[in-house]
C-alpha cells in the first residue's frame, strides 16, 4: 500500500505564492512581475513586504517577458507570472527571442495550466505548453506535483543560472509530499515500488497514479510510481532503470499525448530500452468548459484511466 497520506488539499498556485513569499525574505535579488492576476497567482504577500520588488505589467504579456528579460542584465532575478495559456502561447514569441535565445535567467511561472482551470474554458485551457516550452534550447521544464512541492521548487529555481518554465494549477489537490523537502532539478522521485509496470506520472495525475497504484495492488498487479517533476532535462537513468525491471511503462500526465512528458520517455526508451507503453493524456484535443473532476474523467486523466492502461499495457509485455 502506498506510504503517502493527503495532508489537506491545497491549490498548486498557493504553493507558488509560498515559496514567493520565503524568497521575498531571503533572496533580495528576486522580483516578481505580474499580468493583472495577483490573487490568481497568489503573490500577495510578496507585494505586501517588497512592494519596490514588484512590477504590474497589466494584460501586456509580451511586455512583461521583454521586461524580464531586461532585469535579467542588472543581477535581477524576475519571476514573471501568469496564466500558463497567456505565459507560453501568446508571448511564444518573445520568449524564444527575449529570453531563450540569449539564456536569459527568467523564471516563467505559469499557473491555471491543463484542464483542470476548469470553467473558464477550451481558450484557457492549455494542453500544448509543456511541448513548447521543451523544445527552446536551455529551457528548463518543472510540473510538480502538489502545493509542499511547488512551493520547494519555486524557491529552488532562483537558485538555477538559466530559463525556467514552471508549471502549476488552480484547484485544490491532495498535499502528499513532505513540507520540508529538498527539491533537486532533473531528479526524479520514487514513490511506490513496484515490479509488474512502471506508471510515470507528473504534476496532477501524480497523485492519482498513487491511488491506481493502490488499486492495482489488490488486484495482485505491483505497479512503480515515479514522479517526474523536471520533464526537462529529464531523469533517463531514473526510466530506464525501472522499465528495464518491469518490462512494460504507463506515462500520465494532463497535457496532450503529442510532445508531452510521454513523447519524451518514448525517446529515451525508443534510443535505449525499446518497451511497451500506454499514454494516459489528452487525444490531441481542445477542452471544453466543466468542472475539474468532470473534465478529467472526460478525457480520460485519472486513476480508473491509469488503471485501464496499465490493463492493457500489461497484455503487451
Amino acid at each position: 500500500m502506498t506510504k503517502y497520506t493527503d495532508q489537506g488539499k491545497q491549490d498548486t498556485r498557493s504553493g507558488y505564492g509560498a515559496g514567493m513569499t520565503e524568497l521575498g525574505r531571503t533572496n533580495p535579488n528576486v522580483v516578481s512581475l505580474c499580468a493583472d492576476l495577483i490573487g490568481s497567482l497568489k503573490i500577495d504577500t510578496f507585494i505586501k513586504e517588497n512592494p519596490e520588488r514588484f512590477f504590474q505589467v497589466g494584460i501586456a504579456e509580451a511586455n512583461m517577458m521583454g521586461i524580464a528579460a531586461g532585469l535579467t542584465i542588472g543581477g535581477k532575478i524576475p519571476f514573471a507570472s501568469t496564466f500558463a495559456n497567456f505565459a507560453t502561447g501568446r508571448v511564444y514569441d518573445q520568449i524564444r527571442q527575449s529570453i531563450a535565445y540569449s539564456g536569459k535567467n527568467v523564471k516563467i511561472c505559469a499557473s491555471h495550466a491543463g484542464l483542470t482551470l476548469g470553467e473558464d474554458g477550451a481558450t484557457h485551457q492549455i494542453l500544448e505548453d509543456i511541448g513548447m516550452m521543451k523544445m527552446l534550447p536551455g529551457m528548463t521544464v518543472i510540473n510538480p506535483c502538489d502545493f509542499n512541492q511547488t512551493k520547494a521548487a519555486t524557491m529552488a529555481i532562483a537558485e538555477h543560472q538559466g530559463p525556467v518554465y514552471l508549471r502549476f494549477g488552480r484547484p485544490k489537490v491532495a498535499n502528499f509530499t513532505p513540507v520540508d523537502q529538498t527539491f533537486e532539478i532533473g531528479k526524479a522521485l520514487m514513490l511506490n515500488e513496484g515490479s509488474d509496470v512502471t506508471i510515470i506520472a507528473t504534476g496532477h495525475l501524480v497523485w492519482q497514479s498513487l491511488i491506481a497504484a493502490e488499486n492495482l495492488e489488490n488486484q495482485g498487479i505491483s505497479a512503480e510510481v515515479i514522479n517526474i517533476h523536471t520533464i526537462k532535462p529529464l531523469d533517463d537513468e531514473a526510466i530506464l532503470k525501472s522499465v528495464r525491471k518491469t518490462g512494460c511503462v504507463v506515462t500520465a500526465e494532463e497535457h496532450n499525448y503529442l510532445g508531452g512528458l510521454g513523447e519524451s520517455v518514448s525517446r529515451v526508451l525508443a534510443l535505449h530500452y525499446p518497451t511497451p507503453q500506454e499514454f494516459v493524456a489528452t487525444q490531441d484535443t481542445f477542452g471544453e468548459s466543466g468542472t475539474p473532476d468532470q473534465l478529467m474523467e472526460k478525457y480520460g486523466l485519472n486513476n480508473k484511466a491509469i488503471e485501464e492502461a496499465v490493463v492493457r499495457v500489461l497484455k503487451r509485455k
